[in-house]
Formats: C-alpha cells, sequence, structure tokens
C-alpha cells in the first residue's frame, strides 16, 4: 500500500472530536425539545435548530466513505472493495444497533408491546419505508435509517462516476454539486408520491444528499490536492457557518421541533444545512492544524463513543424523567441534559468496550486470516497475466 493509499484512509483526530460535537449537538437539541426550551425566545430556535448536527454526521460520512473512490480516481489507489466496504459497514454500525434496539424494545415501559412490524422495521433500518414504526426511545434512529440507505447507494454513485477519472476528475465536483442541487426539489417530488399515510418520504436518502454531498466534495478536493484558501480559513468558514445557521433557525427553514414545514422550508433547511457542514468540515479537512480542543483527549474518547451517545441518548433521556420524577415538556433544561449526559456516556461507553470494539476486532481478524489466501490467489493469477503477456510480446 503506497502512501497516496495511506492518505486515502488516514485517521483525522480532529473529525473524532468533531463526531462528538455533533453527537452532543443531537443530544441538546432532544433535551431542548423534552423540556419546552424551544419556546425560549431567540435561544429557542437556535437550541431547537441543532438537529442540524444531523448534517454534520452526514457529511463526515459522505468524507469518510468516498476517500477512496475520490483518490481511486486520480490513479492514486486502487479502486474500493465494494463487498469489504458493505461487511464493515455493517459490522460498524448494526450489532450494538440491535443491542440498543432490543433493550428499548423489551425494557422501556413506553415501547413495551410494540408490534412485530415495528420490530422487524428497526432491526432493519426501514424505519422511513415503513408507516408509523419510530417507536419511543428509538425516534431519532430515523436518520440511521437514512445513513444505512446511503452505504448502499455510495458504491452506486461511484461506479456511475467510473468515466470522470485522470484528467476528466477535475469535472467531479461541479458534477456532485449540480446532483445535490437537484436533491433540493425530491420535496416536492415525496409530496406527489402515493405513499401510505405514516410514510415521511422526505426522510429518505434522496431529501438529504446535499448533506452527504457536502462530505463528497470534500473528499474530492483533498484527493485532488489543490490548495483551496477560502475553505481552508477558519476564520472566513467560522462565518460561513455562522450565517448558514443563523438563517436556518429562523422560519426560512421551517419551525423547530415536529410541527409541520413547507417543500420550500423543507428545501431551504437542506441547502443551508449542506452549507453549514461544508463550512464546519472543511478547514479541519482542507487547512493545517493543530485542533487543540478537537484533537483533546476528552474529545477523543466522547468521539469514540460518538455513535453509542447518539443511539442510546434517546431511550436514557425518557428513562430520566421518570427517574427522577421530573415532568416532560416542563423545563429544568440544564439537570436534565446533565443527567442525560452523566447516564448516556457510560452507557456509550461500555458499548464501545463489550460490544463495537470487539465486532471489529473479529472482523479485523477475519480478514488477516484470509489475506494469505488472497494473496496466493492474486499472486497465481499475476504469474497467469506475465505468461500471457510474454507469449503475446514473443508473438
Amino acid at each position: 500500500m503506497n502512501a497516496t493509499t495511506n492518505r486515502s484512509r488516514a485517521f483525522h483526530p480532529q473529525l473524532e472530536g468533531m463526531r462528538a460535537v455533533a453527537a452532543l449537538g443531537v443530544l441538546t437539541t432532544h433535551v431542548a425539545f423534552q423540556t419546552r426550551s424551544l419556546d425560549w425566545p431567540v435561544i429557542g430556535p437556535l437550541l431547537g435548530r441543532l438537529d442540524l448536527a444531523v448534517a454534520l454526521f452526514f457529511a463526515l460520512s459522505g468524507f469518510l466513505l468516498w476517500r477512496p473512490y475520490a483518490h481511486a480516481a486520480r490513479g492514486d489507489a486502487p479502486s474500493p472493495d465494494v463487498t469489504r466496504y458493505l461487511r464493515h459497514r455493517f459490522v460498524r454500525i448494526w450489532p450494538v444497533y440491535a443491542v440498543v434496539v432490543v433493550a428499548v424494545l423489551t425494557l422501556l415501559p413506553q415501547a413495551r408491546g410494540s408490534s412485530a412490524t415495528v420490530w422487524i422495521a428497526n432491526l432493519t433500518l426501514t424505519q422511513v419505508f415503513v408507516p408509523l414504526t419510530l417507536a419511543p426511545g428509538l425516534t431519532q434512529m430515523w436518520s440511521l435509517s437514512v445513513e444505512a440507505a446511503f452505504y448502499l447507494l455510495l458504491p452506486v454513485i461511484g461506479y456511475a462516476m467510473t468515466r470522470l477519472r485522470g484528467r476528466r476528475a477535475r469535472h467531479r465536483v461541479p458534477v456532485m454539486g449540480a446532483m445535490a442541487a437537484l436533491s433540493l426539489g425530491w420535496a416536492w417530488v415525496a409530496s406527489a408520491l402515493p405513499l401510505a399515510p405514516g410514510v415521511q418520504a422526505q426522510n429518505w436518502v434522496f431529501g438529504h444528499l446535499p448533506w452527504f454531498a457536502a462530505g463528497l466534495i470534500l473528499a474530492e478536493l483533498s484527493a485532488a490536492g489543490t490548495t483551496v484558501r477560502w475553505s481552508s480559513n477558519r476564520w472566513r468558514m467560522a462565518g460561513v457557518f455562522l450565517i448558514a445557521y443563523s438563517l436556518a433557525s429562523t422560519p426560512l427553514a421551517g419551525p423547530v421541533g415536529l410541527a409541520p414545514m413547507s417543500d420550500a422550508q423543507y428545501a431551504t433547511k437542506m441547502l443551508l444545512g449542506g452549507i453549514a457542514a461544508y463550512a464546519v468540515l472543511a478547514p479541519l479537512v482542507l487547512g493545517d492544524g493543530p485542533f487543540r480542543i478537537l484533537d483533546s483527549p476528552v474529545m477523543a474518547a466522547l468521539g469514540r463513543w460518538s455513535y453509542g451517545i447518539f443511539i442510546w441518548h434517546v431511550a436514557v433521556l425518557t428513562v430520566v424523567f421518570g427517574l427522577f420524577g421530573i415532568t416532560a415538556f416542563d423545563g429544568h433544561f440544564v439537570l436534565v441534559w446533565v443527567l442525560t449526559f452523566a447516564i448516556t456516556v457510560p452507557v456509550s461507553a461500555a458499548g464501545y468496550a463489550f460490544v463495537e470494539e470487539p465486532c471489529r476486532r473479529a472482523l479485523a481478524r477475519n480478514e488477516r486470516r484470509r489475506a494469505p489466501a488472497r494473496r496466493e490467489k492474486c499472486g497465481a493469477t499475476a504469474d497467469v497475466i506475465a505468461a500471457d503477456t510474454a507469449t503475446t510480446a514473443a508473438s
């Protein structure tokens, strides 16, 4: 594996820290909603719009998963192995997710007694396609369902862009921008679909492509190695983020919370969320460090546990109200936030230590055992190719 291939899979500690920020943003907006803090003047809408932390998660996935495709298009790395990619994605998200689903649907009083349809939809991450299957304690999983759909869509996008390689690779960013722009019209398409009541087609992956595209574009710019001064400047990008986030917190991007929004408001939210996510990540992947806070041991640890924080926190939040005798939608934002954080983090750390990491290590061991056989097969294939080449040259 050459140096460029290593760069296509390089670990960025600042992104691990940013993943922690995104997880805490999602936790905070759900606490704000459940404590009725969204009604606060000025601050309420800002807390409510922390749901754009999901845009940051999606952009992070887009960047990290698209890097091998971006480098392969420039001849710097081999084309990604789709089977290996899907295997790693499954092991990364499903085992500990299944633990959460089983625990919530079995133990949480509000979710106990859920139908077989709810069980199947949640275990298969198809909640956004099956009506009324977002169970208590698992309502945030709609975004994980979208993420899983993106995992399946990513190789399709990679295949569709195979002609844009080598010198044509410079066209990849405009094509991705066009894809994101077209997807802004998904709200109107979704409204016209003849779907069963309770199916929210706006929450399908096609509507959220602008958020993923922010990461795809950054992966292309990073792989190209070109200097993008505007995007790599922290202060300029901070200004872009503040403008985008402030606009997203106004009625232009729809109401915060669960109130319905118009198609135009949905499209605006997708656009501003994509811009905000790009502005946050661009200096981290295109600029220079250090990133002292994001690289700190605390943020690194929270970043490792961030997936657990995301999948556990709504169930924990639900338990906090009953366990501590706090009435939902009756204030106490700070107290509820502290209690939810204090319980969620150790639970997430345990999930990482006993489920996530052992599963990844088991997959790595399995792949190491299979590697000699693959190398032997590749060596035999190379010998055949060399022999054929020599025969052709001799003739």
